[in-house]
């Protein structure tokens, strides 16, 4: 008789949704990547590319604000603001829902899109600026997101997922607005 397999994500359904956004950010990297390979050299350097590039870091930022939007949500839920508007509160605990079904996928899909940002940054020239200094430093503190995220299904990540979200969500803000 065959043992019942553990699998490190219970849930089917998140399970399921969580290969479906990594297969879809192996495939923004791949077409990324390939898109850039067959671009003349001499393009690299110039506004077209520059805007090229920053247009899958303007979709990870929209990614990021959704996954960004459940720990908002949570936070408005523990501090209780809205206990005085019933169907208000009734409306963000739907949402609540909603983003958390949504966190992990688009997560994931959004760092397959910063890492497509990251190599065309790389390919236009990195100047030490504030701007690619403070997403380098975004960058660095986000490789141990998701492995904390991993960590956090089994309840042992002690927190550091996110304390290391936090702290890129605010390396990441003045990566993007500053």
């Amino acid at each position: 008789m065959l043992a019942a397999q553990k699998y490190w994500i219970q849930n089917k359904k998140e399970r399921i949704s969580i290969f479906i956004a990594i297969g879809l950010a192996v495939v923004i990297i791949v077409s990324g990547i390939w898109k850039y390979a067959h671009i003349d050299p001499g393009v690299f350097h110039t506004r077209q590319f520059k805007f090229s590039f920053m247009n899958y870091g303007s979709l990870a930022r929209i990614a990021l604000f959704v996954v960004l939007a459940y720990y908002v949500i949570l936070l408005i839920l523990q501090k209780r603001l809205l206990d005085q508007w019933n169907t208000l509160k009734k409306w963000v605990i739907s949402l609540s829902r909603l983003a958390r079904r949504l966190h992990t996928p688009m997560a994931l899909i959004a760092i397959g899109l910063i890492w497509v940002h990251v190599i065309g940054a790389f390919l236009y020239g990195f100047k030490l600026n504030f701007s690619n200094l403070s997403g380098l430093l975004a960058l660095l503190v986000l490789l141990p997101v998701p492995v904390s995220g991993l960590f956090r299904y089994r309840r042992m990540d002690r927190k550091w997922h996110l304390r290391c979200g936090i702290a890129f969500a605010v390396l990441f803000l003045i990566h993007a607005f500053v």
